[in-house]
């Protein structure tokens, strides 16, 4: 008997010894096969002031290209996506293409070994910028003459004035002409009609 223990718990010792190496041998549960995000740069909720030529997100697992979806909006939900991902093993970078100076939010889509899709946001400010929208007025728009009258009288006075000035002026001048004409014509006969009379009267 003495010698009989000793065995049976050293086959005890074997059994639970190969027990636990075929448990830590077996794939991990499904509940553990989820892929999720490790890192980023810019980190999530960072402000920088010079914005980087791209967004690189982490992932604890490869994420596969076929599935993954990277978008990238900035200040009034515009687009600021410079060009498609790229993938180099469990991480994955995208252009950056900055506008105006706010909060940016990088969304992702990937999938896990089972399957089920993994959805997140990474939010990051950027300090400084470029304006949103251009000015408005433009110099060539102000520039623009307008046409002001120097004086009331200049403005109540019609440009057309003078030339009827000179027109009357004219007429005057012509209706004198036809008086002076008219009053030689009427000398003109009456010393014609004397010098006929002269000739008709008899002679003594």
């Amino acid at each position: 008997m003495g010698g009989t223990f000793p065995r049976v718990a050293r086959t005890w010792v074997v059994v639970l010894g190969v027990a636990l190496g075929v448990s830590l041998a077996i794939p991990a549960s499904p509940a553990s096969a989820h892929n999720s995000l490790t890192g980023s740069n810019p980190e999530n909720g960072a402000r920088v002031a010079a914005a980087p030529q791209r967004i690189e997100l982490r992932f604890l697992a490869k994420p596969d290209p076929g599935t993954t979806k990277i978008t990238l909006t900035g200040p009034d939900n515009v687009a600021a996506l410079g060009g498609e991902p790229t993938f180099s093993g469990s991480r994955v970078s995208v252009p950056f293409a900055p506008g105006a100076a706010g909060l940016y939010v990088v969304g992702y889509q990937v999938a896990s070994g089972d399957g089920h899709p993994i959805k997140g946001e990474v939010r990051f400010t950027l300090t400084t910028g470029t304006p949103a929208q251009p000015p408005s007025s433009s110099p060539a728009a102000s520039a623009t003459p307008t046409a002001v009258p120097s004086s009331p009288a200049a403005a109540a006075s019609p440009p057309a004035a003078a030339p009827a000035a000179a027109e009357r002026s004219d007429d005057d001048d012509g209706g004198a002409g036809w008086l002076w004409a008219l009053g030689g014509l009427v000398v003109l006969a009456a010393l014609a009609a004397g010098l006929l009379l002269r000739r008709r009267s008899p002679r003594p």
